[in-house]
């Protein structure tokens, strides 16, 4: 069965050459879908916090941070290159994404050093972050998903321009 983005199409082309990159739009949208759907699964888990808080929150964090810093250093910098008309939005989503990192940061120290996770500290700080991503992936991919799609049958990988290939449940 192949997978199916937001809008029904398919997330993983068959037939594609190895080596080029092919429909990286929907790629975008199906590491966000993945990305929201772990976030979703680490709010979860704070209510019935366990050993594996700490880690399954810092291997998200470290996750997300590839993801916009990959973007930031492939995907952005091409397409301002190649769609100038883009770089207002790009500029958008790179100060999105600067703001997601001061969060990242502050679970991570909330979650450094020996002492029990502050919950609800936590809590609220994923929960601003998911009401952040929700309304930054939404515009990423209203915007650019069109502009990455044309991206496709060039040489190089989704996770040289994401930073990330969805995987599987952290």
């Amino acid at each position: 069965m192949e997978a199916r983005g937001q809008h029904g199409t398919n997330v993983h082309p068959t037939g594609s050459p190895a080596g080029r990159l092919a429909a990286v739009g929907n790629q975008m949208i199906e590491i966000h879908l993945w990305l929201s759907a772990e976030l979703a699964r680490l709010r979860t888990s704070l209510d019935t916090p366990s050993r594996d808080l700490r880690a399954h929150c810092l291997t998200f964090c470290a996750a997300l941070g590839r993801h916009h810093t990959g973007e930031d250093a492939g995907a952005f910098r091409l397409l301002a290159e190649e769609a100038p008309e883009l770089r207002p939005v790009i500029d958008n989503l790179i100060t999105d994404h600067e703001v997601v990192a001061g969060i990242l940061e502050r679970v991570e120290a909330l979650l450094g050093g020996d002492a029990a996770v502050p919950v609800d500290q936590v809590r609220a700080e994923l929960g601003g972050l998911a009401a952040l991503l929700e309304s930054h992936f939404r515009y990423e991919e209203k915007r650019l998903v069109t502009a990455l799609n044309a991206l496709t049958g060039r040489s190089g990988t989704t996770e040289d321009l994401l930073g990330l290939t969805a995987p599987g449940p952290l």
